[in-house]
């Protein structure tokens, strides 16, 4: 086919459409409705990769359970801030969706978020300990009301009895619960916000891959697009231009040229999960129960045994195991990681390779796991499960930042990172988990670093939007009963107030 066919220009690009791309595009489209927004996804659909049901773990992240949150201090003290922060983050994304509900601009939240238990369940007496701790931190805080901890086998029989069927006798065994916890279904809600922005006029492109971004001589962004439907290459330019392809961010923000975006690598970590379809299975659980992460393993493979809803059907899953492949995305090249070494990360990426050995074996023995070998470490959670009960689901790709740090070259970074040049022109979305849970605050964090002159005026609707922007919920007790009261109701949730 011929090669340029088209060179259009528009206000906004956005790459990727995932639950980053339609929470910006969602957000700009009610502060500056004139604005020309384009969507290019190289996949037929929204939602098909990191945010698809079946890729993530459907957690709304707001550290009710996830114990990787909160690190005990030499002095036996327990750090809690970073439990605080993923918890109000969540806050502030229940926030904006409650408002596009209200307002009519999606439905049936239900669709999308579910309430649902989270715990967190631990055994042996050090963990016991830390676990006590961990509750006793966060019980008085009004962020975490409602947190319940227990050490009495009976009680746990009450709270998750497929977990306790068959369990020894005598190891020490604790779980702390919060009604107030979700299950969310984040590719639901990215295809209810693709919707939305297509009956707002907003352009929204599949099966259209971007292969170059690059600077023009005017400071706007030419994205260089490729039709995989009919081989046709467009050219598209925008005034600001933010790349939100999961992993494929990397690889894009390399190809700006952006001084913020060299000396930046990404490690991909895969994930699987184990899944149970039975009915009579999963009616005996209902909670997401994460246990610790396992000495050497990422954050991103702490072990937890969820009831997810997809599809009106409940299900178990179980994980997730952790691999490595050298794909940046699950449907992305072979080549993706080799790819992204460049002369200016390349000491980078070689003193986190020296740094990381331990992570690298702990992802060569969870690639080596049989079947079985997987589902002795599903025993641990559920003693009696059987083999043939539980099927192998792969999940989504994810790529782990790695940078220099005070901490020292090639460090790895673990959470949701913004990478945006000093003009603010162009934004790249970089890392993994809590990920889409924070997308609202993270999108927030963008509009902030990337239109500064139009935050004044926007910050009005911002408020309408989310009621606590601005403020700090910690100092702030009523404002947290009152969203939670609010949220919880628009969203059909189950509430602690």
């Amino acid at each position: 086919m011929s090669d340029i066919t088209t060179n259009t220009k528009t206000d906004v690009i956005l790459i990727g459409a995932g639950i980053m791309s339609a929470t910006l595009g969602s957000m700009l489209k009610e502060l500056a409705p004139d604005w020309e927004i384009t969507v290019f996804e190289k996949l037929g659909s929204a939602g098909e990769e990191s945010s698809n049901e079946w890729n993530n773990a459907g957690t709304g992240h707001s550290a009710l359970c996830e114990l990787n949150y909160t690190t005990e201090k030499p002095d036996g003290s327990m750090d809690i801030s970073k439990a605080l922060k993923v918890n109000e983050d969540f806050q502030v994304s229940k926030q904006f969706w409650s408002h596009l509900v209200n307002t009519n601009l999606i439905s049936n939240p239900q669709d999308f978020i579910m309430s649902l238990p989270h715990m967190s369940l631990v055994q042996g007496q050090k963990n016991v300990s830390f676990l006590e701790k961990r509750f006793e931190a966060l019980k008085d805080n009004p962020l975490f009301k409602g947190m319940e901890y227990s050490d009495d086998p009976e009680q746990l029989k009450e709270w998750i009895p497929l977990i306790m069927q068959e369990r020894q006798q005598g190891v020490p065994i604790a779980a702390t619960k919060i009604d107030s916890g979700t299950d969310v279904n984040f590719g639901a809600l990215t295809r209810k916000l693709f919707k939305h922005l297509e009956e707002q006029n907003v352009k929204v492109k599949y099966q259209h891959q971007v292969d170059d971004v690059q600077r023009t001589s005017d400071g706007s962004w030419e994205v260089k697009v490729r039709n995989n439907e009919n081989g046709q290459t467009e050219r598209h330019t925008a005034k600001f231009v933010f790349l939100g392809a999961g992993g494929g961010s990397l690889h894009l923000l390399q190809k700006s040229g952006i001084p913020e975006g060299k000396h930046i690598g990404g490690f991909p970590v895969s994930g699987l999960f184990l899944v149970c379809n039975k009915p009579e299975i999963a009616e005996q659980h209902h909670a997401k129960v994460y246990g610790k992460a396992k000495v050497g393993a990422p954050p991103m493979s702490v072990p937890h045994l969820d009831t997810r809803f997809i599809d009106n059907k409940k299900t178990l899953l179980f994980g997730p195991y952790a691999g490595f492949s050298p794909k940046f995305l699950k449907q992305g090249s072979m080549l993706d990681l080799i790819s992204s070494v460049k002369p200016n990360n390349l000491t980078t990426m070689l003193s986190a390779g020296a740094k990381n050995m331990a992570l690298t074996k702990y992802l060569v023995g969870q690639v080596m796991l049989s079947k079985e070998q997987r589902m002795e470490e599903l025993r641990e959670f559920v003693p009696n499960a059987k083999s043939e009960d539980w099927d192998i689901v792969v999940a989504g790709q994810r790529v782990q930042v790695i940078k220099d740090t005070d901490a020292g070259k090639g460090t790895l970074q673990f959470g949701t990172e913004v990478v945006s040049a000093e003009d603010g022109s162009i934004a790249a979305l970089l890392g993994a988990s809590p990920g889409a849970s924070t997308a609202v605050s993270v999108m927030l964090n963008v509009m902030e670093r990337c239109f500064p002159e139009h935050i004044k005026e926007w910050e009005p609707k911002i408020r309408e939007m989310i009621p606590s922007y601005g403020v700090s919920l910690l100092d702030d007790p009523k404002l947290i009963e009152d969203i939670h009261i609010r949220t919880s109701e628009t969203l059909q949730l189950e509430r602690e107030f």
